[in-house]
């Protein structure tokens, strides 16, 4: 648990300093269920990031462009509120090992990195900018793996989790501030009204969508048998597709890729598996910084790239593509 809470002074400078790498840690299992709970809608983008649209309902919210930061469990105490002092607890906890991967949660831009970038954090912290008004921090990293200014994009590795500044034991703390550097909201009911379950468990993805995950998806249905072109935008084709899977497994048609829906989609592959479902994998996989062809083999490359993901997240280390780590990498 840590102790960042409190107003943020906007004129903070970010310091240039290099973080000390990590260790190898223990697998963390332990999932839980969140509420959803409505985000601030997002205005035109500024600074060359993608825009996030305002939308209408939560359902449009789910649109891909959000995904989970890191893996891991909730310590106790380590909620958005809770009490800090003479200022509540500005983030969300997540707790695992020194050295487990840390994400960005939607594209943006490095806008601070170093120590103490915001008010009253401690330890090493990455803010980035989202555009409209639209920001997440970092903190109590361990290792940076951007610089500052660099554009990056929803899923990348931007750092490792860590227990720099004031903590108990190692985690990331996330913050997500809407309305400039400083207004926090809760980061779990944020992302939850954008189909992410932060720390860990099945996306949601709406129509309307776009992205990687999306061309992940796009992929698996023309495995399961319907051919749709990976063009990451969830369109009327695909919709209509996923529907139709949904139906013929008796689950609410709706179209919303979630979780009743993505186990059903997602097989267990190791290397030797040739197919689309293997492209879906190897695309989820380069959203997570892998690199590699997306060519549908999964031959040693995407072996080495399926065990270093499960090593950098804490998972079984197997190069088995099963369940969990699709969960994961959907995430």
């Amino acid at each position: 648990m840590c102790e960042q809470c409190g107003p943020v002074d906007g004129a903070a400078d970010a310091a240039e300093e290099e973080a000390i790498g990590g260790e190898p840690g223990r697998r963390v299992t332990s999932r839980r269920r969140l509420l959803l709970g409505a985000g601030a809608g997002l205005a035109v983008a500024v600074g060359g990031v993608p825009a996030f649209t305002r939308a209408a309902s939560a359902a449009t919210l789910k649109d891909g462009r959000w995904c989970n930061p890191a893996r891991g469990r909730f310590p106790s105490g380590g909620h958005y509120g809770a009490p800090r002092g003479s200022y509540p607890h500005a983030g969300q906890d997540v707790s695992n090992s020194t050295g487990t991967a840390v994400y960005a949660a939607a594209a943006g831009t490095v806008v601070r990195r170093g120590t103490a970038v915001l008010s009253g954090r401690t330890g090493y912290g990455l803010v980035l900018s989202h555009g409209g008004g639209l920001y997440t921090y970092y903190g109590h990293l361990s290792v940076f793996r951007v610089a500052l200014n660099a554009a990056v994009t929803a899923g990348q590795r931007i750092a490792d989790m860590g227990a720099t500044g004031n903590v108990t034991g190692p985690h990331l703390h996330f913050e997500v501030h809407s309305g400039g550097l400083g207004p926090t909201v809760d980061p779990v009911a944020h992302l939850a009204a954008r189909g992410v379950d932060l720390g860990g468990g099945w996306p949601a993805i709406a129509p309307g969508a776009s992205g990687a995950t999306v061309r992940a998806v796009q992929h698996l249905m023309t495995q399961r048998g319907t051919a749709l072109v990976a063009d990451g935008v969830y369109g009327p084709v695909s919709v209509d597709a996923v529907k139709r899977f949904q139906s013929s497994r008796g689950l609410v048609a709706d179209g919303v890729v979630g979780p009743k829906t993505w186990p059903g989609l997602v097989p267990s592959l190791r290397e030797g598996h040739p197919g689309s479902h293997v492209r879906g994998l190897q695309t989820l996989l380069n959203k997570h910084s892998a690199g590699i062809a997306v060519d549908g083999s999964f031959g040693a490359v995407t072996d080495s790239a399926t065990r270093a993901y499960q090593r950098a997240n804490r998972l079984v280390a197997d190069g088995l593509a099963g369940p969990v780590t699709w969960e994961a990498l959907a995430g």
